[in-house]
């Protein structure tokens, strides 16, 4: 419910996939972007990712044209796959990268990945993931009035660890391991009032709910959000948790560290090396790991009950993850190789 458009000149390209989709490499066909390119007369262009064939004539027509084409994307090498599809891109991707002139690297793991696959360092710069930082810390802080409100309607006080989860209700995000951390935590650490918090729907949504009822977890189930309206939630929270088993970065922490809120995430979440200093702005813990999911809820709460202030790490690290970053990056990009290209 925010709009992205407006103060743009944008359009949006025909596809002509006979099945439309953005999560298959056929899904995004869309040969009328060489006209525009031609047309534009761009000194840059950029391209998000490489796994859509969009993105693909985009880049060849940007060769054919002498235009600077710049690629950005969250790939990571964390990512389950099978022995064959890694051997298949081992082949494919190390020649396929050579067509970009740079790429806009938006964390550690982004790097690592393109090491890997031989893409030379002055070809790569620093563009961070990001999310409009100060928006939602402005909405937040609004919305911190608020907070004893909201944690009333929640049937919590301030002396409650409220845990948030946000997002889709899915198996690859590993919702569940929060309720069974929870049932670790509350039997171990009784000295502790705990709470789950889950913004969002999905296919699990029954589960979790009948779940957390045979863990006899006490859990709120908020349904799905709007952005604006999230602010209130990463407010009135203690803590983010995303146990994901693939995340190329996850975005709402971000939100959540925008907001003051830290987070614990697990470490097959892209973002983890970037955003989580340990103690500092969060905790990371092994994918699955439930007791150490509860281990890092336990130290949270201790440091909550101590008076532990978060936010002055968090407002750091955000403000190397801000637009303002992403954009002096992009610049000093186009600026680079644009240059270097036409020398």
């Amino acid at each position: 419910d925010v709009d992205l458009l407006s103060g743009y000149q944008h359009r949006f390209l025909k596809n002509i996939s006979a099945r439309p989709g953005v999560n298959r490499f056929f899904g995004c066909d869309t040969p009328e972007i060489e006209k525009m390119i031609r047309e534009g007369k761009f000194d840059a262009f950029i391209v998000s990712g490489w796994h859509l064939k969009s993105s693909w004539q985009a880049a060849r027509a940007c060769r054919r044209l002498g235009v600077t084409v710049l690629v950005r994307g969250d790939s990571q090498l964390h990512t389950p796959r099978s022995r064959l599809k890694r051997w298949v891109k081992e082949i494919l991707y190390r020649p396929l990268l050579r067509r970009f002139d740079g790429f806009l690297l938006v964390g550690q793991r982004s790097r690592e990945y393109l090491v890997h696959y031989g893409v030379p360092a002055d070809k790569m710069i620093s563009v961070p993931h990001f999310v409009d930082t100060e928006w939602f810390a402005a909405r937040a802080a609004e919305a911190r009035g608020q907070r004893p409100e909201i944690r009333v309607q929640w049937g919590v006080d301030e002396k409650t660890l409220v845990v948030l989860f946000v997002g889709k209700f899915q198996p690859i995000k590993r919702p569940q391991d929060i309720l069974h951390a929870l049932a670790t935590f509350n039997s171990e650490h009784s000295a502790f009032n705990i709470i789950p918090v889950f913004v969002g729907s999905g296919e699990m949504e029954k589960y979790l709910k009948e779940l957390a009822s045979s863990l006899k977890v006490v859990a709120r189930f908020e349904g799905f959000k709007n952005q604006t309206e999230l602010p209130r939630y990463y407010a009135a929270a203690d803590v983010v948790v995303l146990p994901s088993e693939s995340e190329t970065w996850g975005l709402v922490v971000n939100e959540a560290m925008a907001c003051g809120c830290p987070a614990i995430v697990s470490n097959a979440v892209g973002c983890a090396p970037d955003l989580i200093a340990e103690g500092k702005t969060g905790f990371t813990f092994r994918v699955g790991n439930v007791p150490q999911l509860a281990e890092r809820l336990a130290a949270l709460a201790e440091m909550n009950q101590s008076g532990h202030n978060f936010q002055p790490a968090l407002a750091e690290r955000m403000r190397a993850y801000s637009v303002k970053e992403a954009v002096k990056g992009t610049m000093e990009a186009v600026n680079k190789l644009h240059v270097k290209i036409r020398e």
